[in-house]
């Protein structure tokens, strides 16, 4: 009998259902911000130049902890899960990236930062052009993943691409289809959008699917995609008022948007360098995060 409870831990404590997506380190502490109408889950560490980093669809701050990790050397790191996602509340209404752009500014208030560098990815993305376009003052230094901008460049173009579906997936039966199997919903994107989708390891994808299987959470995230065609009008209202003109570094997955996404940056803002991660698709942290770092890192640090 001992020797099969001596087995039965020696299996708990190797299986991989026991693994766990990194957590940040003990030196960055969580606290949550009531601002814009609601409430925003933030982790901060470092000290430095701040630098705030926005999570996309299908993850949460959580895929920075490498890079926050890299940043936090020298930076003050500011890594927040956006409305309706993760760890803050989900709020009936919001998913307009201006909106959520706003969200960002209050976050930033109530932490008492003036200026910050800004990485993105994906829905990341469009908020961070959002809160830069309105906030052009407070955006030092402003990298963008993988992911293009409501209304800016060739959308309509993206729009066809079948692979984009989900971006009208949405509504009350489409709730009812996921609810339950928000998994088998969520690894299509891990899988289809990934160059090696064994790289967005399966810790990170039970973390993740626990996350969006909270109430309110697959609502929130279709709410994101509904927003689209509003995010395009206040797009082409922001373009209308003059392109960013802080330094933009743009990076592409080598098999997923690759150069595509300085193209699209270049109609958003004047000053763009073009970066592309070979060997990834769409989840550059998951699939090759050393390179991500670095790229990122030798953006900013150029900025010195």
């Amino acid at each position: 009998m001992l020797r099969l409870m001596i087995v039965a831990a020696a299996l708990f404590f190797t299986s991989p259902a026991t693994a766990q997506v990194p957590p940040f380190p003990p030196t960055f502490h969580e606290q949550d911000i009531q601002t814009n109408g609601t409430t925003i889950h933030v982790r901060v560490g470092g000290q430095g130049p701040a630098v705030i980093l926005l999570h996309g669809y299908g993850e949460t701050g959580d895929m920075w902890v490498p890079l926050a990790i890299d940043l936090a050397r020298d930076h003050k790191v500011i890594v927040p899960d956006l409305r309706g996602m993760g760890l803050s509340s989900k709020p009936d209404g919001g998913y307009d990236k201006k909106t959520q752009g706003r969200d960002i500014s209050g976050v930033l208030d109530a932490l008492k930062v003036g200026k910050t560098g800004l990485i993105t990815h994906d829905i990341g993305n469009m908020v961070g052009y959002a809160f830069a376009a309105e906030s052009p003052g407070r955006v030092t230094r402003f990298v963008l993943m993988d992911a293009p901008l409501p209304g800016v460049g060739p959308w309509e173009d993206i729009l066809k691409n079948p692979l984009l579906w989900h971006f009208r997936f949405g509504g009350p039966d489409m709730e009812r289809l996921v609810a339950g199997r928000e998994r088998i919903y969520l690894d299509r994107f891990w899988n289809e959008f990934s160059a090696t989708p064994a790289r967005f390891s399966e810790a990170s994808r039970v973390h993740y699917a626990t996350l969006y299987a909270r109430p309110g959470a697959m609502h929130a995230g279709f709410s994101q995609f509904a927003a689209f065609d509003q995010d395009a009008t206040d797009n082409k209202v922001f373009l209308a008022n003059g392109k960013l003109t802080m330094p933009v570094l743009a990076i592409g997955g080598g098999k997923s948007f690759g150069p595509m996404m300085a193209t699209v940056m270049r109609f958003a803002a004047t000053d763009v360098t073009e970066g592309v991660i070979p060997d990834a698709g769409h989840w550059l942290m998951e699939e090759q995060p050393t390179a991500t770092v670095k790229m990122v890192r030798d953006f900013l640090d150029h900025g010195k």
